[in-house]
């Protein structure tokens, strides 16, 4: 008992610095080696989706698409974490990981991983989903198993699609060998000249503007496929004549695509970004992925003129590339897909007629509104609330922040129709949300041309908080009516993320953003906040603080409870905050979809800590913090997830939810969650998610997503039924 009186004694009402000293001096009393490695972690949130493309029970088109969704991942987690590490250590910048590794050992665990990973995602497409795609009528076939006339109808449409626009190059000593761009598809060629007897060696990119997988004419019930290479390879001989082909071979590169700007040097912060987005197409390799049967010659000469060791080439089995398959999987057959939803309006947001108009405002007014998106529409409550706010003629003001959406979204026309018709418009973009950094500044762009006042954020800052306020005229007084989710302010992916989002006309939440937003377009974020939470400042120390209550709740036998739903849990502080509630016998949930550096269950250090991952059609995005606080729950939404760069690199917000009735909802998501019962993946102490999906008779456990659905509909018709 002795760690946690000293722990208290620098605790309480204690200021900043006192604070600080106690937990630095409870962090020593913490074991060593108590975090798992976050890029294992990370590798084996991808195998979690893996699993899902090789459960029979999911919808054949779902396990192509989550195949094609594994192969994406690990390319940005190339693209990105492996290549940000390589980056470190070449400038000698790397450091141990969070779990003391060397940074050359975690590259090695890396690629063993990896190396593992992808033989069995290729073993997952050419064992199971291709074979259980062609029992449904959806067939992937080979060259060589066409008949004579379908071949010749394929010639025929490679001549007239393909051939124009194919571009081989040679390599000989008039000709160096070619850039390859980074997840670019490419055939390796070896020729013969016929005249000289000399071999030489081409290279044939497979145009990505074309199908990936080519329709094959027929008759008949099924459909047919041909991968485009293997459609080019068939027909090299039309693009080398009087040559002899020796042999080709698939290989595929990837590139570090990491972005790096000094934004404190560059006046122009979009122009620095067209720039790096530019020097992306030309990072050095870190991985290259070829086919088994590729000979040694030709990687040989790959490996060297590409400057790729040995452990960064992988060596696999069968078609490269498996993002192809989200083409496949979009075919139109309902009955190989997830049951269609269509998701229903919020029922304060329903209008009081059938075909009427909401009243998004006189809604808000009432009650705060919390909205649980994809079951909820994003398009009757988001987008709603900013169309009503550009044409009602009281609001004055509508300010908002947007990370990543479309340059077609209705929500940046609405924030121009209200900068047209007179309002004042404040957008705050972050442009350097990754892998949209492009289409960020087209809409920027677009947004400032029609008057809108655009800002980019603070220097050495993301901007990724979730905030829209309408200022309103009502009375003679204005009122703010005030968003804050979890999600993107993005129509298209709010189908597939499952967010929330709370409206309030609270003062308090007002005044906050007022505040916040007058903050992001100036210089700083300095002040504190009433029913919000900040980073980079106080967003930490806040949840330190919260979870600190609950270990001395619990300490005085007052009820005490922590439970967190994020996509990542990695930092250290936050982590080493959960033990010690754990070591006084608070009960910590967490809930998370990515990686975990928590190791639960490890006596004396976090035993009283479960951990669950929950993976599905939908992906789940929200943030849910929740404290018992000794009978009085208090409940934070918002968009920060438990990584240094959320907290310290990032400005985030979390809002308090106080609606007992939203309060007992967030609560009642989580005991599902967390429940026995319901299919989700269990972390344990060695870093391996066991997958429970089954009861001990083999019956499937319930599923959150289909349940959550259920639940909304059935809120629904209580409604009509009244």
């Amino acid at each position: 008992m002795m760690e946690h009186d000293a722990l208290d004694a620098g605790l309480g009402d204690a200021d900043d610095d006192d604070f600080d000293e106690a937990i630095e001096a409870a962090d020593d009393q913490l074991p060593d080696h108590r975090y798992l490695d976050r890029e294992i972690s990370w590798l084996a949130f991808n195998q979690r989706v893996l699993e899902l493309a090789e459960d029979p029970t999911v919808p054949v088109l779902e396990r192509a698409n989550f195949l094609a969704i594994f192969a994406s991942n690990l390319d940005e987690f190339f693209m990105v974490r492996v290549a940000g590490l390589k980056r470190r250590i070449i400038t000698g910048l790397a450091v141990p990981t969070n779990v003391g590794r060397a940074p050359l050992d975690v590259l090695a665990d890396i690629s063993a991983e990896a190396h593992r990973l992808q033989l069995r995602h290729a073993a997952a497409w050419t064992e199971k989903v291709r074979p259980a795609l062609a029992e449904a009528g959806i067939e992937v076939v080979t060259w060589d198993s066409l008949d004579e006339p379908t071949a010749e109808r394929l010639t025929e449409y490679f001549q007239h699609n393909v051939f124009p626009v194919l571009m081989p190059l040679a390599v000989d000593p008039a000709h160096p060998f070619p850039y390859i761009s980074g997840l670019s598809l490419n055939l390796a060629i070896r020729i013969r000249n016929a005249r000289t007897g000399r071999q030489e060696f081409a290279r044939l990119k497979v145009p990505p503007m074309l199908p990936r997988f080519v329709e094959v004419p027929g008759e008949g019930p099924g459909v047919r496929y041909l991968p485009l290479e293997e459609l080019i390879s068939n027909h090299l001989g039309d693009l080398f004549p009087g040559m002899e082909v020796l042999d080709h071979h698939a290989f595929r590169l990837t590139r570090n695509e990491d972005m790096t700007i000094e934004e404190d040097e560059t006046e122009n912060l979009i122009q620095a970004l067209e720039a790096e987005l530019l020097r992306r197409r030309f990072g050095p390799p870190i991985r290259l992925e070829i086919t088994e049967d590729m000979d040694d010659v030709t990687r040989s000469l790959l490996l060297s003129e590409l400057d790729i060791t040995e452990q960064e080439v992988y060596r696999l089995p069968g078609t490269l590339d498996l993002r192809g398959l989200f083409d496949l999987s979009r075919i139109d057959r309902p009955d190989l897909h997830y049951p269609p939803h269509v998701p229903k309006t919020a029922l304060a947001f329903q209008p009081p007629e059938q075909n009427g108009r909401a009243d998004l405002f006189g809604a808000i007014r009432k009650a705060d509104v919390l909205v649980h998106h994809p079951y909820e529409s994003f398009a009757t409550s988001v987008q709603a609330f900013l169309e009503q706010a550009a044409r009602d003629p009281h609001v004055l003001a509508i300010k908002q922040t947007l990370y990543r959406t479309s340059g077609d979204s209705p929500i940046v026309q609405a924030l121009i129709d209200a900068a047209e018709a007179g309002k004042q418009v404040l957008a705050l973009v972050e442009v350097k949300a990754r892998f949209d950094e492009a289409n960020n500044i087209v809409w920027a762009r677009k947004l400032e041309k029609a008057g809108v006042h655009v800002v980019y954020g603070l220097v050495g800052l993301k901007t990724h908080c979730k905030l829209a306020l309408v200022i309103r005229e009502e009375e003679g007084r204005l009122r703010h009516y005030s968003h804050v989710g979890t999600g993107n302010y993005n129509p298209k992916t709010s189908r597939i993320y499952e967010d929330f989002g709370l409206f309030t006309i609270d003062d308090q939440v007002g005044r906050d953003l007022t505040r916040l937003f007058n903050e992001l377009s100036g210089y700083a974020i300095e002040k504190k906040f009433k029913r919000l939470l900040v980073a980079p400042l106080h967003l930490r120390k806040g949840l330190l603080r919260h979870i600190d209550k609950e270990r001395r709740n619990a300490l005085e036998g007052k009820p005490a409870r922590v439970r967190i739903k994020v996509n990542s849990m990695v930092d250290e502080e936050i982590i080493d905050a959960l033990y010690r509630a754990s070591q006084a016998g608070v009960p910590v949930e967490v809930w998370v979809r990515g990686i975990c550096s928590i190791k639960p269950g490890v006596p004396g250090m976090s035993e009283n800590i479960t951990v669950r991952s929950i993976l599905g059609r939908y992906l789940e995005h929200s943030r849910i913090f929740s404290f018992a606080n000794d009978g009085d729950e208090q409940i934070y939404i918002g968009s920060a997830d438990m990584m240094h760069r959320n907290l310290d690199r990032r400005v985030e917000a979390l809002v308090r939810v106080v609606d007992p009735s939203q309060l007992q909802e967030l609560s009642t998501l989580f005991d599902l969650a967390m429940d026995d019962g319901t299919m989700s993946w269990h972390l344990n102490a060695d870093g391996e998610w066991i997958r429970h999906s089954v009861d001990a008779e083999g019956a499937p456990l319930i599923d959150l997503q289909e349940h959550t659905m259920a639940r909304v509909q059935r809120k629904r018709r209580a409604r009509a039924a009244r």
